[in-house]
């Protein structure tokens, strides 16, 4: 029991709402998503969402209350207006979400328009994460993205106008003929905006892409391994020039501008998973809905015994959670502190890891100071290598970062 079971309160929970659909498939893109047959396909998966939801409403409040929301994808925008409009308020509805919630909707910048922004911030979506990825049109093309330049430019002016203060934008390094040089240009024209938070991302050439089908072609193209070292050390040096905080591996945000959603997932928080592919860890159990569109539809929604939308489900032990935490924790800044991972799990961080990291302090790849253990910039550009020499974890896909 924790503290807020203890006395009686309410514990926080975050609120994950998937949305595969896309207008086109980028050709790095591994997540769960596609181009959608028409409308109708999409009326029917948000009646779905929300049945979905409806259906834990009792369990949800008693004894836990949603502060983050965050509408993901595939690209959110790609639903038409009225459908996104509909969910919104559904999720404000079913969960009650107080006035301070943050609420995240992801955005393509080719997908929006200034009236959908504004009646959104009036609806009490309160946070945008926009995709640039690069600011240079023949990135975007090799990346397989619709937008141009221009489409961000346009898109980040109109949410500013529409009264957005926390916007978050993405940028990609590892781009198939990008250079130092590029990546800085990139950075310099994102950074004249002011977005409130950058998520700086390495390209990763997963099975399933575009990208994988056509490593041959496109391997000559990408920056080797220590020029993307390098590309990454010199974007961090050149954000906290410019007053953007590192907090995590590939975030960085202006002072009070942390993704509150996210941390939930790096802290080990409670948070539920609604649509297809979407994970949750909730009431002790770690589970995810399947990937197949029709089969999540007619399960939520006909409530048919035999179809089965839970893909994986299973039990958290204590030492998956303390494995779990390990991983995720070493992605923030922060770290992991003595005194916390004790009162948390009633053992020792320098008992139970002290050996295996002290081999990464030595190489420069973790700091121990004041009894907290983290990772330095060049140690998070290789956390997965050091994460699964300190302990056996499967891969990050489960988490809908942004």
């Amino acid at each position: 029991m924790n503290y807020l079971e203890a006395i009686g309160q309410p514990k926080p929970l975050g609120i994950y709402v998937h949305i595969p659909f896309c207008r086109s498939k980028c050709a790095y893109c591994d997540f769960n998503s596609f181009v959608p047959t028409g409308k109708e396909v999409m009326t029917e998966y948000v009646s779905a969402l929300i049945a979905h939801m409806e259906s834990y409403k009792t369990v949800v409040s008693d004894g836990y209350a949603p502060d983050t929301v965050f509408i993901g994808g595939g690209t959110p925008t790609a639903l038409p207006p009225e459908e996104l409009f509909r969910l919104v308020r559904a999720i404000k509805r079913i969960f009650s979400l107080p006035k301070d919630a943050e609420f995240t909707v992801e955005a393509n910048p080719a997908t929006v328009s200034y009236s959908t922004l504004a009646r959104l911030r009036r609806m009490g979506v309160n946070r945008l994460s926009m995709g640039l990825q690069s600011a240079h049109e023949n990135e975007l093309k090799a990346l397989g993205r619709i937008h141009t330049r221009q489409d961000f430019a346009r898109s980040f002016r109109m949410a500013r106008d529409a009264r957005y203060d926390n916007i978050n934008v993405d940028l990609m390094f590892g781009i198939p003929g990008q250079t130092m040089d590029s990546l800085l240009h990139s950075l310099n024209y994102l950074t004249r905006y002011m977005p409130d938070h950058i998520s700086l991302y390495d390209l990763k050439i997963e099975p399933g892409t575009k990208f994988y089908e056509n490593y041959r072609e496109i391997r000559p193209l990408l920056p080797g391994e220590d020029a993307e070292a390098d590309m990454y050390l010199a974007a961090i040096d050149f954000l906290r020039e410019r007053g953007y905080v590192q907090y995590e591996i590939s975030n960085f945000c202006h002072p009070g501008h942390g993704c509150l959603h996210n941390l939930k997932y790096w802290n080990c928080d409670e948070y539920l998973g609604f649509g297809v592919s979407a994970h949750s860890y909730f009431n002790g159990q770690r589970f995810s809905f399947t990937p197949e569109l029709d089969r999540y539809v007619q399960g939520v929604t006909v409530k048919d015994s035999r179809v089965k939308i839970t893909a994986e489900c299973e039990e958290i032990g204590e030492r998956e959670r303390i494995g779990e935490y390990v991983m995720l924790r070493l992605r923030l800044c922060d770290g992991i502190d003595e005194r916390e991972f004790a009162h948390r799990f009633g053992y020792s961080f320098e008992a139970l890891y002290g050996d295996k990291c002290r081999k990464f302090v030595r190489l420069g790849y973790m700091t121990v100071q004041g009894g907290v253990t983290a990772l330095t910039p060049a140690g998070m550009f290789v956390s997965n290598a050091i994460l699964s020499d300190i302990l056996e974890f499967e891969d990050l896909g489960r988490y809908q970062f942004s």
